[in-house]
């Protein structure tokens, strides 16, 4: 008994680590974007708020907490101030999937990827309830853009995760990292075995998070400010800090499904020189830097697509959901399912 509140009591203090590490790294999210913006523009970016600009995120946090919260006459209450907090929670509790390193997981679940599908699908409520409860056109119009648009991808992003499922053999998503690691080098990383997969993932991921080119639900030339045109203050700021939050726990999961996850390049052959590594904590540490390395490149991805490709429009955005990306991941998923079978019954 003594035992098991000694590690549930590690488990909740490990949470409340990750919990607030993503509340911190969504502040940084906002610099870099703003900073590599300002690069791919050719302009200076932030440098007024604190030295090369780096209290500019804080100063928007304290802008959010002293805003006067305004909100339609005919609003629903409850739903307009509980959608936020719906789309916050969720995003928090994607990052407890989150494998950092071997054996370093705030929930470590044999149904892992289900909860993530789960958690993905239950996001969409808050964004539909926010554009309703407002009472607006706009908003609205907004939320009925990311109800249809994400329940769009998520189909195409569940055969894309169904086809990694059925490589590694596990829904867990400790088992899918340390299964990449049988290929050697980098041969075992999914994005080698399973480069379809993987490219439709990620371009679901970009359409789940409602980042450009498919940020339509918040499309400012024709909605204003879609579905949160209608909040402010600290409303609005937990709608974009789940914005945020979300585009990070989406490059961990693109890293751990198909980049190797916490996996150091050439690991196998580095244990396999210094024997004594294994298990040490100071290959946790490599191993968790090799992660955020990974995951810091796929944001710098997000950004650099902002800022190279226009925004789909709306006919478009269902075309490539449904007439292409569906086929090809049900194509693909079939392949990969075949491939499995096949290797399996001549025993490699």
């Amino acid at each position: 008994m003594e035992t098991s509140f000694v590690s549930l009591l590690l488990t909740a203090g490990f949470a409340f680590l990750v919990i607030n590490a993503m509340l911190v790294s969504a502040s940084i999210l906002v610099y870099a974007e703003r900073r590599v913006s300002g690069f791919i523009q050719n302009r200076p970016g932030p440098n007024r708020v604190g030295p090369l600009g780096l209290l500019q995120p804080f100063a928007d946090v304290f802008k959010f907490v002293l805003k006067e919260d305004i909100r339609p006459a005919a609003s629903n209450l409850f739903i307009h101030s509980m959608a936020p907090v719906i789309m916050v929670v969720i995003a928090m509790s994607t990052a407890a999937l989150i494998p950092f390193a071997d054996g370093i997981v705030v929930a470590d679940l044999n149904v892992g990827v289900l909860m993530l599908l789960a958690l993905t699908s239950i996001s969409v409520y808050g964004i539909t309830l926010a554009g309703w409860s407002s009472n607006s056109k706009y908003s609205l119009l907004g939320g009925l853009r990311s109800a249809a648009q994400m329940v769009s991808y998520e189909l195409s992003m569940g055969l894309a995760v169904i086809s990694v499922v059925l490589v590694a053999g596990s829904l867990n998503f400790m088992d899918i990292v340390n299964d990449q690691a049988s290929g050697g080098a980098l041969l075992g990383w999914n994005v080698v075995r399973n480069p379809i997969g993987c490219l439709i993932f990620i371009t679901t991921a970009f359409a789940e998070t409602n980042r450009a080119p498919f940020d339509l639900p918040e499309a400012e030339q024709e909605l204003v400010g879609g579905y949160h045109t209608e909040y402010s203050g600290m409303k609005f700021g937990m709608f974009f800090l789940a914005e945020y939050v979300n585009w990070f726990v989406a490059s961990f999961f693109i890293v751990t499904l198909f980049f190797g996850g916490f996996l150091i390049p050439f690991q196998p052959q580095i244990l396999s020189l210094v024997p004594a590594l294994e298990g040490s904590t100071l290959l946790a540490i490599l191993q968790f830097a090799s992660l955020m390395l990974k995951v810091s490149f796929f944001v710098f991805v997000f950004i650099w697509v902002r800022w190279t490709f226009p925004r789909f429009k709306y006919n478009q955005l269902m075309t490539i959901g449904w007439k292409y990306l569906l086929p090809i991941s049900l194509v693909n998923a079939l392949v990969v399912a075949v491939g499995v079978y096949a290797f399996d019954l001549i025993g490699l």
